[in-house]
């Protein structure tokens, strides 16, 4: 049977791979995407977008718990785990639906099966069906990536889970380890704290959330320990024995091991690429610590071929995905797009307190050799902040104190996630602090915290 031709073939209908085909549509293209599980990939499905609705849910419950401070009365708290599971759930749905729409909208052919590079241009999709042939001359590789495993430390869904099993839990932890404090630990650790898991974190780095500003990181700390959490930094989980429904952790910290027991282990260690079965080596593909190594524009060296997302590396982060799909697309198309530029990508981390970063950390900017000017701005000097009953957190600027760029932004605070894009369009504007500062900002906003971070670098903070 001869293949079916098309203008571009997405592997991967993940933020990544749906965006980019619905843009290649958009410019005209002949586009079909192929897709093994879900339409919207782990992010809409798995990631994301579920954990989101189930962290609202705990949002919710915690404020509920304060409801005295605002003048109100709630009586009889409580939760059903099933109810804010299927809620979530009920969420993905939704909006894996809403893909399945727009792929409709837009014409692109949807091929449910796995993909395997044939050569020159072909794609072999193994469906429900049988074998089905596609060719084309661009093909972009979308396939993201799944929770690292380590050695001594593998989930078996019943007493240590990955994120998989975290966002549809057959119980609820009562006491609850999480291995790792990246983005994905912390967030599952803050939702499941806030439900009432006796909830300890450990750490290999010297401090949580490792890739954020330091004072972040440490206010972050602060605030997960007046929650409860117990945090270990610099410690190791060197193995965990399970038995009679619970599981022994091995932690070492300080050349010390101690023996600690739990009844549900998360292991949130970081994400490998999924590079497997798609016939990579055969095309001709690098592949370098289980991600497709590709140039500024997500090329692969190999003619007609592309990487977009996690499966091509750091940030691992679906905006970035989506924004490597648009710029691909119009690649094939015949345009001529901006690459990326990786420091411009904002991180966020949904916990409690949130977290929200763009650009260099005040470390970073010292060690690349910039002479900086740093500015904060605290909570409790926004009046918007204390309305809502939320004064704990800062906003934190850093600027090249020669040119007044602005090298990195960070924050930590209420709806932190939010503000950042504030910082980010500066950034990608080219915005130096003159334009910050003469930009008027609403009130009452707890934007007027970014402007006052701005301010205070050059010694005229008006509010604290």
């Amino acid at each position: 049977m001869p293949a079916k031709s098309f203008d571009m073939i997405v592997i991967g209908a993940g933020p990544g791979g749906y965006v980019c085909a619905i843009r290649g549509a958009q410019l005209g293209l002949n586009v079909a995407i192929v897709e093994r599980e879900n339409l919207g990939g782990i992010c809409l499905n798995w990631g994301c977008i579920p954990t989101k609705a189930m962290l609202r849910s705990a949002e919710v419950y915690h404020l509920m718990h304060r409801a005295k401070e605002f003048g109100l009365k709630a009586e009889g708290i409580g939760y059903d785990l099933g109810a804010v599971v299927k809620r979530s759930r009920g969420v993905a749905k939704q909006l894996s639906s809403g893909v399945a729409h727009l792929m409709k909208k837009n014409r692109i052919t949807v091929v449910m099966g796995d993909a395997t590079l044939a050569g020159n241009g072909r794609v072999s999709v193994r469906t429900d069906k049988g074998t089905e042939e596609l060719e084309a001359k661009a093909i972009v590789l979308a396939t993201g990536a799944r929770a690292r495993e380590l050695p001594g430390l593998e989930a078996d869904g019943d007493l240590v889970w990955t994120y998989r099993h975290a966002l549809e839990p057959k119980r609820m932890p009562k006491k609850l380890l999480v291995i790792g404090s990246g983005a994905i630990g912390i967030e599952f650790a803050s939702f499941f704290n806030t439900l009432g898991a006796d909830t300890t974190v450990v750490e290999v780095m010297e401090r949580i959330l490792p890739v954020e500003d330091a004072e972040v990181s440490a206010f972050a700390k602060k605030q997960f320990v007046k929650q409860g959490m117990k945090i270990l930094e610099k410690a190791t989980v060197k193995k965990l024995d399970r038995a009679g429904g619970k599981v022994t952790a091995h932690v070492e910290t300080g050349g010390k091991t101690e023996a600690m027991e739990f009844d549900t282990v998360i292991s949130a260690v970081g994400i490998v690429g999924n590079v497997e079965g798609l016939g990579l080596e055969a095309a001709g593909v690098t592949v370098d610590r289980s991600h497709v190594v590709t140039d500024e524009y997500c090329r692969t060296g190999v003619e007609g071929l592309y990487a977009i997302g996690d499966i091509a590396g750091a940030p691992w982060l679906a905006h970035k995905a989506s924004h490597e799909g648009v710029m691909v697309a119009e690649l094939i198309a015949g345009g001529h797009p901006h690459p990326i530029k990786p420091g411009s990508i904002a991180g966020c981390t949904y916990c409690q307190p949130q977290v929200a970063s763009v650009g260099l950390t005040e470390a970073k900017a010292k060690e690349k050799g910039y002479e900086i000017r740093v500015g904060r701005f605290p909570f409790i000097g926004n009046g918007k902040a204390i309305a809502l009953g939320e004064a704990e957190g800062f906003v934190k600027t850093v600027f090249d104190a020669k040119t007044g760029e602005l090298l990195g932004a960070h924050m930590v605070g209420a709806e932190v996630t939010e503000l950042i894009q504030g910082y980010v369009v500066g950034r990608a504007l080219e915005t130096t602090e003159a334009e910050l500062m003469e930009t008027v900002f609403p009130h009452p906003t707890l934007s007027e915290m970014m402007h006052e971070s701005v301010l205070d670098a050059y010694g005229r903070a008006i509010h604290f």
